[in-house]
């Protein structure tokens, strides 16, 4: 197997379309909060993906947009799990690094981060970062500076690993190496590497404890 060599000494994973297929869930409860309000669904969901609930319901319908019906909405989630899986390759990725050198960072709150986690049949990691743990959410990169804190890492020796835009840009924006993971969109900008599933990147470690990924298209 060839590809780029990316040396790093932190992963910092999105959870949703990038370690856990949840598309389905996603669109589902989405589609009826839109059919209850009036609200055309595909104009939610093109803004939605990768964002804190609460800041899509700013977007598509301020008039809306409390924290109780963005709590509501993801409790709702939280108690789903019907077509939950992980993202392909996402097991063996999280498998092959140490349970100290990778974070998930997520615009989920804490509840639906665990549950879809573990409807996936994935670990919670050691450092979970999700929407409650910063002021502002992505595509703002509070909060993949503050997971490299928690890891006691510099940004600059972190890998994100994103599926959206939005999640591209705080990735970018916090100075990390950003692999984009094209499971949600086809075509991703604004990436220093692309793959289209988890199988495209492979872990080595080398000699001085720095964690290599070899990333394969």
């Amino acid at each position: 197997m060839s590809g780029a060599i990316v040396e790093c000494d932190v992963v910092l994973f999105d959870m949703d379309g990038t370690l856990v297929d949840s598309t389905a869930i996603v669109e589902r409860h989405w589609t009826r909060w839109a059919s209850r309000n009036g609200i055309a669904v595909a104009d939610i969901l093109a803004v939605s993906h990768g964002r804190p609930t609460l800041d899509t319901l700013r977007l598509v319908a301020p008039q809306l947009a409390t924290e109780e019906a963005a709590a509501a909405l993801d409790a709702d989630e939280a108690r789903d799990s019907d077509g939950v899986s992980p993202v392909c390759g996402a097991r063996e990725l999280i498998a092959s690094l140490p349970r100290a050198r990778w974070a998930v960072v997520t615009s989920a709150d804490r509840p639906l981060a665990v549950a879809r986690l573990t409807a996936a049949g994935l670990p919670v990691p050691a450092v979970l970062v999700t929407v409650e743990d910063v002021e502002h959410g992505k595509p703002h990169p509070a909060a993949y500076l503050y997971a490299a804190q928690r890891l006691s890492a510099s940004i600059d020796r972190a890998v994100v690993v994103e599926d959206t835009p939005v999640g591209i840009q705080a990735g970018r924006a916090a100075g990390a190496t950003v692999i984009g993971v094209t499971t949600t969109f086809a075509a991703l900008d604004g990436c220093d590497h692309c793959v289209a599933d988890l199988h495209g990147i492979r872990v080595v470690h080398s000699d001085d404890g720095q964690i290599r990924l070899q990333v394969t298209r």
